[in-house]
């Protein structure tokens, strides 16, 4: 697999857990790996209209096996040799055999990269099929959790779930499974996306019960199309609040009505996440910069609590 020559930005080679460290805000942008070439041409001139934000971090999403891992893997490498930004690469266990994971883990390194998202990912046959783990893979994203650690010296991030994972048997358990993953060598957490601030605070409720004490990190996603946030809720197990898809559906004709809508809705739900005291915010993007530049501009220098970590 053709990565091109390791970085040499010595922002590639930072780590997550020591740009936290500091106690600043995190500001971060998640991008997904385009099908084709297009849309890798709309993929980049997100990442260079968002990359003068001077964020945090940067995210790849990953897809196992075919064209959506490859892409993945050579997009994290062109992030880390070609532009100033951090980039935490994503990987899951689906479909994959621990010599894979290995390989794969072993390409992130080779560009250079040294921050991963260790997820179990979604069953292969989409989400509520049930999970089929490899013969010779991992059941658990705390199993991948403990292999990344063990093969060199990475900064590993794993995902919470403000209202729990859909295969959770409690909210409770959930956490306890967070918990596990900090104890296994996760550095930090990065939330699904979520509606409403008071799901993410207790989900910190439940993680300091269970002793787990990294920083955990809320994801937003803003709404800028209405089937496409209804049909990522419906996946992810997110509740899609009545009264903000009444306000969407009454202007769903009007896309600039619905991005209006979605950013003022985004931007008071970070402003309530940012004064309870949240670590920072982890920004959906979909590869488009629009919605996302409007919302860091709207939240950008918010007072923060320091009452939670």
């Amino acid at each position: 697999m053709a990565l091109g020559p390791p970085s040499t930005s010595p922002r590639a080679s930072t780590t997550i857990r020591e740009l936290l460290s500091g106690g600043d805000l995190s500001y971060s942008f998640e991008f997904f790996p385009p099908k084709t070439d297009q849309g890798e041409v709309q993929l980049w001139r997100a990442i260079r209209e968002l990359e003068p934000l001077a964020p945090t971090f940067v995210s790849v999403t990953y897809g196992a096996g075919g064209s959506t891992r490859d892409r993945t893997v050579r997009i994290i490498g062109r992030i880390a040799a070609d532009t100033t930004l951090t980039p935490v690469a994503h990987l899951t266990c689906v479909g994959h055999s621990r010599a894979e994971l290995r390989s794969v883990i072993g390409a992130y390194a080779d560009a250079g990269v040294r921050n991963i998202l260790a997820l179990r990912g979604d069953p292969e046959g989409g989400p509520g099929m049930p999970w089929v783990r490899h013969p010779e893979g991992f059941d658990h994203a705390d199993e991948l959790v403990s292999l990344v650690r063990e093969l060199g010296d990475f900064c590993v991030g794993v995902a919470a779930f403000p209202e729990g994972h859909p295969e959770a048997v409690s909210l409770d358990a959930d956490a306890e499974f967070l918990a596990r993953k900090a104890t296994s060598g996760a550095d930090f957490a990065v939330t699904q996306f979520f509606f409403d601030a008071d799901d993410y605070f207790a989900l910190l409720e439940r993680a300091d019960r269970f002793a787990c004490e990294i920083p955990i990190i809320p994801g937003i996603m803003p709404v800028t199309n209405v089937k496409q946030i209804q049909r990522f809720a419906a996946l992810s197990g997110a509740a899609f609040p009545t009264d903000l898809a009444d306000r969407l559906m009454a202007v769903e004709d009007d896309p600039a009505a619905v991005r209006a809508i979605g950013v003022e809705v985004a931007t008071d739900l970070c402003l309530k996440l940012l004064a309870g005291g949240a670590p920072g915010l982890h920004f959906y993007t979909l590869n488009r910069s629009t919605a996302t530049r409007e919302i860091y501009a709207n939240v950008a220098g918010a007072p923060r609590s320091r009452g939670v970590s």
